[in-house]
């Protein structure tokens, strides 16, 4: 080709290829915590959850361990002098720690954890010597509630994104442009595998490409809605089956001019789909996107038939979900198809 075809505005995954730079209010993330956390990637995320609960054990480990040496439990010296009178066994018999069995960092440490997770082996526990021992039990159980609320919160909504329904939403991997009711059209195939359904679906398409105002301010992305047409009327679609999605390219169409000539020099033509509905089972809003570009759009074909009768059900054949054949098509412009009706004339058929 003459030049380079521009990059995809849209994946044919969905994926918006959009690299956001030079944020200087990087703050404002920081006002919604919870959503950075869900929208970072899954080893960022698990960093964060495993050191989230290692930090607070270590902060209590730290803060029992310091009631523990002030309120002298560590210095087994001490217990032995409390009250020389009554002997060794009488000076460990009435001294009370603040915690029992702590002996080290490394059991306040244990004594941390059992804290913050309820496991509790019965070694060491605390005892109603301190107050402040008991105000720090407290604190360290509300501390650990919202630790785990927050992140196995986190968790589970990673794991029920809205993009993983997408995943079993499918478009066909080409577009078509064939005559439908005597008119150009553009037709797409979309299906849903999954059995549960998606509520509510609605579809819509988008041209989007570099246009130029009559002022000659240069919009390198412009999005133009563009009309849908469905087998059930308006961009509603009940989505049980395979449907083929078609617009027709009338006078208000932005591919009214575009022939098979130079459908493929519209290096800039992109045509991006949207499909959005409420996932049956969860209640979750989902969105699947996908586009195609100019050498991704067959000129004089039409998608094959995929749905059957069999023992009384339909049944889909997703092997051929994307198959085309050729059809007779007019190589000319929809504009020249409309202001020359004799075109259909030479088609061996007779339209509708």
């Amino acid at each position: 080709r003459a030049r380079e075809r521009r990059a995809r505005f849209v994946g044919k995954n969905g994926a918006c290829n959009v690299a956001h730079k030079n944020i200087r209010e990087q703050g404002r993330f920081l006002q919604d915590v919870f959503t950075t956390l869900v929208d970072l990637k899954w080893h960022h995320t698990l960093l964060i959850f495993t050191m989230s609960f290692l930090c607070s054990w270590l902060l209590f480990g730290m803060v029992w361990w310091l009631i523990a040496f002030a309120h002298g439990d560590l210095d087994h010296s001490t217990r032995l002098q409390r009250d020389p009178r009554e002997g060794v066994e009488g000076a460990e018999a009435s001294f009370v720690p603040c915690v029992t069995s702590i002996h080290s960092f490394t059991s306040a440490f244990l004594f941390s954890i059992e804290v913050q997770v309820t496991i509790g082996f019965g070694g060491r526990m605390v005892t109603e010597e301190c107050p402040a021992a008991i105000l720090v039990l407290i604190v360290q159980n509300i501390v650990g509630l919202v630790i785990n609320a927050i992140m196995l919160g986190c968790i589970f909504m990673k794991t029920s994104q809205a993009h993983r329904r997408a995943e079993t939403l499918i478009f066909s991997k080409h577009a078509v442009i064939a005559l439908r009711e005597g008119k150009l059209c553009f037709m797409l195939r979309v299906g849903d595998l999954r059995k549960s359904m998606i509520i509510s679906a609605t579809i819509r398409m988008q041209v989007v490409k570099k246009t130029t105002s009559l002022e000659g301010e240069v919009v390198p992305l412009n999005q133009i809605d563009i009309q849908m047409e469905n087998p059930v009327g308006g961009n509603s679609i009940f989505l049980v089956s395979p449907l083929i999605i078609y617009h027709v390219i009338d006078k208000n169409s932005p591919l009214y001019d575009i022939s098979p000539v130079n459908l493929h020099h519209h290096e800039d033509l992109e045509i991006i789909v949207i499909l959005e509905g409420v996932v049956e089972t969860t209640g979750i809003t989902t969105q699947a996107r996908t586009s195609y570009l100019a050498d991704e759009i067959l000129w004089g074909q039409r998608f094959v038939p995929i749905v059957a009768e069999e023992d009384g059900r339909y049944s889909v054949d997703y092997s051929k979900f994307g198959n085309t054949v050729k059809v007779p098509t007019p190589s000319c412009t929809a504009r020249q198809l409309e202001e020359d009706k004799s075109i259909m004339d030479t088609m061996p058929f007779s339209p509708k």
